[in-house]
C-alpha cells in the first residue's frame, strides 16, 4: 500500500501562491491517475485537479486557470501549483488516486487571508 505525504502548505494573502507536494513512498508510474482533493470545514472532500500516468490534466471549475497539476514519477511526487489564491481556496489539501483509496494522509493546511 502505497502511503502519501503532503506538505507545502501555509498562509498566504490573496493573490498569493503555494507549491504543494505529494511523495509516494512507493513507485506512483504504474497510478493510472492522480489527484489532489480538497476540504473545507464544514465542507465535503472534493477533488480540483487530476492528472493521468499519459500526462492528461483535468480541473474543477473553481481553479482552472489558477492550479498546475503535475507529476515527476521519478521523484514519486505530484506537485500542485497554486497561483492566484483566493479565499475560498482555503482547504486541508490532499493527494490519492483517482478514484481515492480509502488511505488518506494528513493533507497540508492551505489558508488565504489577508
Amino acid at each position: 500500500q502505497v502511503q502519501l505525504v503532503e506538505s507545502g502548505g501555509g498562509l498566504v494573502q490573496p493573490g498569493g501562491s503555494l507549491r504543494l507536494s505529494c511523495v509516494a513512498s512507493g513507485s506512483i508510474s504504474s497510478i493510472n491517475a492522480m489527484g489532489w482533493y480538497r476540504q473545507a470545514p464544514g465542507k465535503q472532500r472534493d477533488v480540483v485537479a487530476v492528472i493521468t500516468k499519459g500526462g492528461s490534466t483535468n480541473y474543477a471549475d473553481s481553479v482552472k486557470g489558477r492550479f498546475t497539476i503535475s507529476r515527476d514519477n521519478a521523484k514519486n511526487t505530484v506537485y500542485l501549483q497554486m497561483n492566484s489564491l483566493k479565499p475560498e481556496d482555503t482547504a486541508v489539501y490532499y493527494c490519492n488516486k483517482v478514484p481515492p483509496s480509502r488511505d488518506w494522509g494528513q493533507g497540508t493546511q492551505v489558508t488565504v487571508s489577508s
